[in-house]
């Protein structure tokens, strides 16, 4: 999805011919993991941070084409909304001093941005959901030019049959609004940590990154308002999902699979098997027909980035179209600050790190329908929530992130080779603080709200001041 299209409009015959396309490439996928093609590597990381652009009053300024044409850089890329952009970090192995380097370029990056959105008197800002945000800001006049956004909206009405988008969430209030595009999906954004993994280990790892959502998703909870609403701690997973709603197939308990997913079941023999399930389970939503080598996978690919699992298998080739395995972890909320952000990717990555070593697989622990509704209960209650652990037995999931997901997190790091400084930074004082203290930034919001009343702005000029402190969430005041 990141590759921008030469069109919005599509034929049968354009359908037709990339499905066929998309065979042929499926085809040649299943060959590559039959016959290893993909070369053993080491572990390899990084992540993509969605952000948002804001005026001096704290609401939304669509007006990324400028401020993206100002700051020049191509690890910085438009998003759906004109008021969105992305930042995305270089990869790095999973060893040294990884962590540091990554708040290093992130910092960077922030400054830029910062610097070159102050020239256009507004500011930036790193939340799950921006909490200023309206639903009358929400307009088609507001999406950005890329066609591939347009052409997404056109097709996705197209497969609901003209139907509005239908919001309906609740939580500790409860919100209904309809939309006649997919614009509600720019109001979600996210960390997604990606991991290079080795073809032997993939398996392990997206499964055990699916176990893993419900921790990671709860620890850095930063979306509890959506349009003034009180919801879920993650209102942002029911809110993405609920944009792009577009039945699929029914999985095996006769549910309808939408668009946006947790998924239908563990990988079991090959990580192919995620794409047979893209290939005959998902419609196709943008037909563009690419003139080709199928060896760079073209087609695949860019069904596969319409299909957005909360734990993506992804297909990367080099120059040389040598293809690697990626997991792309996408369960994490943007923000509060720098170093939380990277402290998040640091929980993710040392919790897969240790589990997919471990001897007997987490997955022939957990059944996969627990998964699922840990993760949910996880994005609704956050560290509140239950979870349905090893043992068979439901703990206050609180407790299980403090006595196992902490510990393991920590170990798996330092098992991988990364700096053991760094790994005290990041886990014990940063993770470890927040859970100890209970103060994630969904708590903090709504701790503000609570002393101040629904004082929006003021609390996201609050927010801001502390982001650009880079200051830990656990360390903010109302």
């Amino acid at each position: 999805m990141g590759r921008d299209i030469s069109r919005e409009e599509f034929s049968p015959e354009d359908f037709q011919e990339f499905h066929l396309r998309l065979r042929e490439e499926s085809l040649l996928l299943m060959e590559w993991f039959k016959n290893g093609v993909f070369e053993p590597c080491v572990e390899m990381c990084g992540f993509e941070l969605e952000m948002w652009l804001i005026d001096k009053n704290y609401l939304p300024l669509p007006n990324n084409e400028e401020f993206l044409a100002r700051v020049d850089n191509h690890l910085v890329v438009p998003e759906l909304s004109k008021f969105n952009f992305e930042i995305n970090s270089t990869p790095h192995p999973l060893k040294g001093t990884l962590l540091g380097n990554l708040e290093t370029e992130l910092t960077y990056l922030i400054d830029r941005c910062a610097r070159h959105a102050e020239e256009m008197d507004a500011n930036i800002l790193s939340v799950g959901i921006l909490p200023t945000l309206g639903d009358d800001m929400l307009t088609l006049d507001r999406m950005s030019s890329n066609k591939r956004y347009s052409a997404l909206n056109r097709q996705v009405l197209r497969l609901r049959g003209g139907k509005p988008i239908k919001i309906d969430i609740t939580g500790n209030d409860t919100l209904n609004v309809e939309h006649e595009d997919v614009m509600v999906e720019a109001a979600a954004t996210s960390l997604q940590v990606h991991i290079q993994v080795d073809p032997s280990t993939s398996v392990r790892y997206y499964n055990v990154s699916q176990i893993l959502s419900a921790p990671v998703v709860a620890v850095a909870a930063n979306s509890p308002y959506l349009f003034g609403k009180d919801l879920w701690d993650e209102t942002r997973i029911p809110t993405f999902e609920q944009s792009v709603a577009v039945n699929s197939f029914r999985d095996s308990h006769g549910q309808g699979v939408q668009r946006v997913t947790f998924g239908t079941g563990y990988a079991r023999n090959s990580m192919m098997e995620p794409f047979l399930e893209n290939l005959d389970g998902f419609p196709t939503i943008l037909p563009l027909v690419f003139d080709e080598d199928p060896s760079w996978l073209s087609h695949l690919r860019l069904h596969n980035g319409t299909i957005w699992r909360w734990n993506r298998p992804l297909i990367g080739l080099d120059s040389d179209a040598k293809p690697h395995l990626r997991i792309e972890h996408r369960v994490a909320a943007a923000g509060p600050s720098s170093v939380d952000t990277v402290a998040n990717t640091a929980f993710f990555l040392g919790l897969a790190a240790y589990f997919v070593r471990q001897e007997i697989p987490l997955e022939d622990k957990i059944p996969f329908d627990d998964s699922k509704d840990n993760f949910y209960n996880a994005a609704k209650f956050g560290m509140g929530a239950q979870m349905k652990w090893t043992d068979g037995n439901t703990h206050n999931l609180r407790n299980l992130i403090l006595d196992v997901f902490l510990p393991a997190a920590r170990s798996g790091l330092l098992d991988a080779g990364v700096d053991e400084e760094q790994v005290t930074h990041y886990i014990d004082k940063v993770i470890a603080r927040r859970v100890q203290t209970g103060k994630t930034g969904a708590a903090w919001q709504r701790a503000f709200i609570g002393k101040y009343g629904p004082q929006f702005q003021e609390m996201t000029r609050v927010y801001h001041a502390h982001q650009m402190d880079n200051t830990p969430i656990h360390e903010w005041t109302v």
